[in-house]
């Protein structure tokens, strides 16, 4: 089983990929912590990094090209695997790889307020931070891949978090998986 979990930032994808990795005995595989750690490595922030992305498309191609191959060998290994990254229900399916297709999303102010708490930064900075991330990613990624990442029609479960706990979203995911895997 693939589960592939996407997201805009501080919708609380990570958290729940994790816990349900966790839970389920999976194997995780995060795009976006690649990204974050690949913009540490060249000492840049995330909005720099993605800035330098955006002029350079060949970043995001080579860490999508690794997570579907890392995804690919679990797979024919029979491993569980939860995929969490913005782009990657789309990438796999283009692949043929058939997941089980994710989207957590909370209003903006809700994403916000969470990436704020979490970094200790004023919501206000968050704010300008994750609209930049967005619209750099929505760039990007049209640009790409020819993916718009508002589009929801392709997703098999789509989730508000605003008002929900990671462990009633990873419960209502494992329902939903189970059902999509008989």
């Amino acid at each position: 089983m693939i589960l592939a979990i996407s997201g805009p930032p501080g919708s609380g994808k990570t958290t729940v990929a994790e816990a349900f990795a966790h839970a389920h005995s999976c194997e995780l595989i995060s795009a976006g912590a690649i990204f974050r750690k690949e913009a540490a490595d060249r000492g840049m922030t995330l909005e720099r990094f993605g800035a330098y992305a955006e002029a350079h498309k060949e970043v995001d191609q080579k860490l999508d090209a690794a997570v579907a191959a890392d995804v690919e060998r679990r797979a024919a290994k029979r491993q569980n695997v939860v995929v969490d990254g913005r782009l990657q229900p789309w990438l796999l399916a283009r692949r043929g790889i058939p997941c089980f297709k994710v989207l957590i999303d909370a209003p903006l102010e809700v994403r916000s307020a969470r990436v704020a708490g979490r970094e200790g930064k004023p919501v206000s900075d968050v704010r300008q931070e994750i609209l930049e991330r967005e619209r750099s990613e929505g760039t990007r990624y049209l640009k790409i891949y020819g993916i718009e990442v508002q589009d929801a029609s392709g997703f098999d479960l789509v989730i508000d978090s605003s008002n929900q706990t990671p462990e009633a979203i990873v419960a209502l995911i494992g329902e939903r998986v189970a059902s999509w895997a008989r």
